[in-house]
Order: structure tokens, then sequence, then C-alpha cells
């Protein structure tokens, strides 16, 4: 499945969970790519549908991890790593 599909799929979920409950609902959405512009594409696009929460693997290297973190706290979202 593409990384748009899943998120859309994920994103609707979490939606439907929150409206349903009443209660704050979220999904780690995995930004991780093989280039920081790349992992900034698909950042942006979780932000817009309204994810609060992305992850990315450690892999990614340390500098990577900076820059996704910087961004992460410029655009209010929460980052998680993973491994």
């Amino acid at each position: 499945m593409h990384w748009r599909d899943r998120f859309l799929y994920c994103m609707e979920g979490v939606n439907q969970a929150a409206a349903q409950t009443g209660e704050s609902k979220g999904h780690y959405l995995n930004i991780t790519a093989g280039t920081m512009e790349e992992m900034y594409k698909r950042a942006e696009f979780a932000r817009d549908l309204g994810s609060c929460i992305v992850m990315v693997d450690l892999i990614i290297g340390w500098t990577a991890i900076q820059s996704i973190s910087n961004w992460c706290r410029e655009n209010d979202m929460i980052l998680h790593y993973h491994r």
C-alpha cells in the first residue's frame, strides 16, 4: 500500500474512533524515507491530515533525527523514534 493511502486510511480510523468515543485519538504515522525531502513531504502530509504524531526509524541517523526533530518542534508535532 502506498504511504499516502496508508496515511489516509489510518487517519480515517482515528477520526472515526475519536468521533464515536469523544476522546482524543492518534496513530504513529511512519514517515521514514530515503531522503530528508521525502520525510518532510510525508510529515507535512500527516500534519495536513490532522495527525499530531509521526514516527521515524532510528537508523535514519543522528543528523536526520535532529532535522526532523526541529521540523516537528516548529510544527507542534510529536516525534517518536522506533527500532
